[in-house]
């Protein structure tokens, strides 16, 4: 048996490979199929759809600065933007507002808790117990909350919301409010710098309006077109509200000029829709004031459209480390041809046996003085008849 000395030894032995032409036609055309399907992955996938060739970088840094424009009317009163936009700081997540419910003249007394907290008696009403989504302090007496019913008293802003909500409808101009979407990126690792805004005047901004053929570095969309674009009906999503994602897409091959790269706008809808419990988008604020020396608010619950605007980038450009990376890579796959074929003939192949002893032979330890000739080579040259007989083709 082999001590573990001479494995250790036989771990420094030298391998070599060996060239046998094997007549083969069926086999033949695998080996040079795989060789073809590795060239065309290579060529036409990592270096012309991939572009192995670049250094890449993604997620660039981004800004981004928003303005609404538009006047609408509800059945009471005429909204401008400072009313129906929010947040006001025109940041990269706003929302606009299209339908509300308000309550207004609400100041801190006591009143019937809406339907939540039904009750017969003064005993369903426990004193100080307060209802997490409820609109108050209970102070333990049953009173009416119409003709019909009772619910149990409680303290808070009053009257609660339910009771005495007025509903405003403010979508009939919203499709034509106009909203400009300014973007700049920059990718560091290039010294690359761009924006989605016409390098003219401000002029330009006033008379254009965006089109992806003619007016792609207009940067001013309505409100309609938007929703329209991320396939929503514009009179329901205003009913309840709604979410809608508007992606700017930086992808930009830099071994080209500068006006290649250009933005690409796509818009979808970004909260679950067909999911009844959770859809649609509402908040509430509240405007306080004065009146009668009282402090007095009016409440709002707002619907509108959320616009999150999200910026996605890749910026790419020649280097020699990755394309000597991947020529490296492509051209040590080629040799995947051989091992399949080589598994093929040692498996399933009926000569399989003489394939395996034309393949693998072993070179003996020379002792000195011992001439190199072929028959030092065990095996398959004492199988050889001549020289010849050893270089001969395998017919399979």
């Amino acid at each position: 048996m082999m001590g573990c000395l001479d494995y250790f030894w036989e771990f420094w032995n030298y391998e070599t490979p060996k060239v046998i032409v094997v007549k083969n036609r069926n086999l033949g055309v695998i080996y040079r199929l795989v060789q073809l399907l590795i060239l065309v992955y290579f060529i036409w996938y990592v270096f012309i759809i991939q572009k192995g060739y670049q250094e890449s970088e993604s997620g660039p840094e981004s800004s981004v600065i928003t303005k609404v424009k538009g006047v609408s009317r509800s059945q009471h009163k005429v909204w401008d933007v400072e009313e129906y936009v929010k947040p006001p700081e025109g940041g990269s997540v706003f929302s606009i507002i299209t339908h509300v419910q308000v309550t207004p003249s609400q100041t801190q007394d006591t009143c019937p808790e809406n339907v939540r907290a039904l009750c017969r008696s003064d005993r369903d009403c426990h004193a100080g117990e307060m209802d997490m989504l409820g609109n108050g302090e209970k102070t333990g007496r049953c009173i009416s909350y119409n003709y019909s019913m009772k619910t149990c008293e409680i303290r808070a802003w009053c009257p609660v919301e339910d009771a005495a909500s007025v509903s405003e409808n403010l979508s009939k101009m919203a499709p034509e409010f106009t909203i400009l979407i300014k973007n700049n990126i920059h990718f560091p690792r290039f010294r690359f710098t761009k924006g989605n805004v016409k390098d003219n005047d401000d002029s330009y901004l006033k008379s254009c309006t965006f089109n992806e053929t003619t007016g792609l570095y207009c940067p001013i969309f309505k409100l309609g077109f938007i929703v329209e674009q991320a396939g929503e009906n514009f009179t329901q999503l205003a009913e309840k509200g709604g979410v809608i994602g508007m992606i700017i897409n930086w992808n930009c091959n830099l071994d080209l000029p500068d006006t290649m790269c250009n933005p690409r706008y796509s818009f979808r809808r970004l909260d679950p829709k067909w999911a009844q419990a959770s859809s649609g988008y509402n908040y509430r604020f509240a405007k306080y004031y004065k009146h009668r020396g009282k402090s007095t608010r009016t409440l709002i619950k707002a619907y509108g459209i959320r616009i999150d605007v999200i910026v996605h980038g890749q910026a790419g450009k020649f280097s020699l480390i990755p394309t000597i990376i991947n020529l490296a890579t492509a051209l040590t796959s080629v040799g995947v041809g051989s091992f399949l074929c080589d598994w093929i003939l040692l498996t399933f192949m009926n000569k399989n046996e003489v394939y395996s002893a034309r393949k693998f032979d072993q070179m003996p330890k020379l002792q000195e003085g011992t001439p190199t000739t072929d028959c030092s080579i065990t095996d398959s040259c004492t199988q050889a008849s001549s020289p010849a007989d050893s270089k001969a083709p395998i017919h399979l």
